[in-house]
């Protein structure tokens, strides 16, 4: 087995959901024009709350919502607990100024 060159490489390549070359462009144009897909979405979510349509606003907030709002990832995470629910019972007793049962 030989290590040589090649081969698909962890980390490598265009990352996930970033914008190609031709679609960067389209975005920019778009925007130079002065309306974006985003001001599209947003001014239709507006219309329809103005008339109480609020199915329809939900609708187009869903849709704006991932162009202003970073999703929430979930994290790990690791955590040691180094007291009892008796000695928390008895601290938080102590603390309040009550007598430990």
């Amino acid at each position: 087995m030989s290590i040589g060159r090649g081969g698909r490489r962890p980390g490598a390549g265009r990352k996930p959901g970033s914008a190609s070359r031709k679609t960067r462009e389209i975005a920019d144009r778009a925007a130079e024009e002065g309306i974006t897909p985003l001001e599209v979405m947003l001014k239709a979510m507006w219309i329809h709350a103005a008339a109480e349509r609020w199915d329809e606003a939900a609708d187009r907030a869903k849709d704006a919502a991932p162009y202003m709002h970073a999703r929430l990832s979930s994290v790990d995470m690791q955590a040691s607990v180094s007291m009892t629910q008796d000695d928390a019972v008895d601290r938080f007793e102590a603390e309040a100024g009550a007598e430990p049962a």
